[in-house]
């Protein structure tokens, strides 16, 4: 675990007490003392401490009390109300102090307050010196009165019977784990781990929008390559379909009229008794034409008749060669030639069986 410094003021010194949390309890590891000048200044330089969290106590001579009764307990409550009433005992007013409370006793429904505060300067002085050794305490309590709050009276506020050190680490322990008082408010509340947490959620935050922006950055990849994939299909089904319909000039929706020819060619099943046209077609299709072109084909119960021209006699034999791979009694039938100088032909086939 790691470990605690606790902060002990006196009058004339100051002690830093180094523990270190094993299972539920502390065990001191080191103690060092330190003088403290006339003005309240204190210096320890020579201090090497790697510890995780600081706690600072004051003694009560540093402190200011006051007795109030109130006929209710709940913290809340007296907070809003101990102001008002010790706002004209306090020279400066309420606003030149940091307040804490205590309920030190009860009595027929009234409870005796017990308010100590201490004057803004004389924190903001002690926070500054520690904070100039890197030291930002989590709270600010008195191990003297804890002390007298165990067997409390009044006039123990005003001669405390000071501790010795094997008393005073005992109670630094119990003020660790429970402290008595926290004078450490208001302007002067203890925000460091508060400040982790923004900035490890500013952290998350600027994390969940990088990623927010991945996300976003891979949907417009995905968007856009499919898009690119539909124009490719689109464009290679076009072409596949002027292969087989080169006739046809005003194509629009190649798939949509791919399925009206087959549509057609459906209604004349009876006619081709077991031959498939969509078959027949998509093979066609797949035959490298090397400028011959389809004008017409006929299907019939029996055979498939093309009808074409090519560029010339030899590259009719070739689409015969072509298309032999596909289907059975591939013939030449027809070839002349036509005005424009091509090579007319029928091509009857059969399909395989």
């Amino acid at each position: 675990m790691g470990k605690s410094l606790f902060i002990d003021v006196r009058e004339k010194e100051i002690t830093f007490l180094v523990f270190e949390l094993k299972g539920n309890r502390y065990e001191l590891l080191e103690s060092k003392k330190y003088p403290i000048t006339e003005k309240g200044l204190f210096s320890f330089s020579d201090l090497i401490i790697d510890f995780e969290d600081a706690y600072l106590s004051l003694p009560v001579s540093y402190l200011n009390f006051r007795i109030v009764d109130l006929p209710f307990s709940d913290k809340e409550r007296i907070r809003e109300v101990l102001p008002f009433e010790l706002d004209g005992m306090i020279l400066g007013g309420i606003d030149s102090v940091i307040f804490d409370d205590i309920v030190v006793d009860s009595s027929s429904g009234k409870y005796q307050v017990l308010a100590v505060y201490a004057e803004k300067k004389m924190i903001e002085g002690m926070l500054a010196q520690l904070k100039s050794h890197n030291i930002d305490p989590v709270f600010i309590t008195s191990l003297e009165l804890r002390k007298i709050l165990k067997d409390f009276s009044l006039d123990k506020l005003f001669s405390p019977d000071i501790t010795d050190n094997q008393g005073r680490i005992a109670l630094a322990i119990e003020e660790m784990f429970n402290p008595s008082i926290n004078l450490r408010k208001d302007e002067f509340s203890y925000t460091r781990d508060s400040e982790k947490i923004k900035k490890s959620m500013k952290i998350s935050v600027v994390l969940i929008l990088l990623i927010a922006l991945i996300l976003v950055f891979d949907l417009l990849f995905r968007i856009i390559s499919t898009k690119r994939e539909v124009a490719f299909l689109q464009n290679t089904m076009r072409k596949t379909y002027t292969d087989i319909f080169p006739e046809e000039k005003n194509i629009v929706n190649a798939p949509h009229q791919l399925k009206a020819h087959l549509k057609e060619l459906k209604n004349k099943e009876a006619l081709f008794l077991g031959v498939d046209p969509l078959d027949s077609l998509l093979r066609i299709s797949q035959i490298e034409k090397r400028g011959v072109v389809f004008n017409e084909i006929i299907i019939d119960k029996q055979n498939l008749i093309l009808k074409g021209e090519a560029p010339s006699l030899s590259a009719i034999q070739e689409m015969q060669v072509r298309l032999e791979e596909f289907f059975d009694e591939v013939s030449i039938s027809d070839s002349r030639t036509s005005a424009s100088g091509n090579m007319l032909f029928t091509i009857t086939v059969k399909e395989k069986v």
